[in-house]
């Protein structure tokens, strides 16, 4: 059996600026214990980072959420400091410019068990899951609740209640 972990936006704007909270910075350690797991147990590693342009509040996610963040060359963008020593150890570090990354799952077909951990479980998270369930129905697809934080606890556990009825493993 192959197994991989899909480590979704653990940037610093996500983690402690610009939409940081305490909720992410708690997820921090158990993330950082799962990627240490995951080379181990010789799993591909895959990051994504969220990443947006000086015109982001002139796009429709900017309309929503009025925010800059993750905008491409600041230290936002860039994975958190306690993570970021894991970027040479991944198999690829995909940049996606919205919550879900479309061409994800062409890249996980490999796998027997595909593990997602990251932020936000309420965006960007359920949305690459969902998705990759979609190209997978099949296949063994697992969400590490401690390794995941929401924009708030009651939309994490919302996202998980979601991605369970979809026949996500919610460990």
């Amino acid at each position: 059996m192959k197994n991989c972990l899909v480590v979704i936006d653990m940037q610093n704007d996500f983690v402690s600026l610009a939409l940081g909270s305490d909720e992410a910075k708690k997820i921090v350690p158990k993330v950082k214990e799962c990627i240490e797991n995951a080379i181990k147990n010789n799993e591909d590693i895959y990051f994504t980072k969220d990443t947006h342009y000086e015109s982001y509040l002139d796009t429709k996610e900017g309309t929503f959420l009025p925010v800059k963040h993750c905008i491409e060359g600041t230290y936002g963008h860039d994975i958190c400091d306690e993570i970021k020593v894991f970027e040479k150890n991944a198999k690829n570090i995909f940049i996606k410019n919205t919550f879900g990354y479309k061409d994800l799952p062409k890249y996980l077909d490999e796998y027997d068990t595909i593990t997602f951990i990251g932020l936000c479980t309420d965006i960007c998270v359920v949305s690459n899951v969902i998705l990759t369930k979609a190209f997978y129905p099949e296949k063994n697809i697992v969400v590490k609740k401690d390794c995941c934080a929401g924009t708030t606890i009651e939309n994490h556990n919302a996202a998980l209640a979601v991605m369970k009825s979809c026949h996500i493993v919610i460990e």
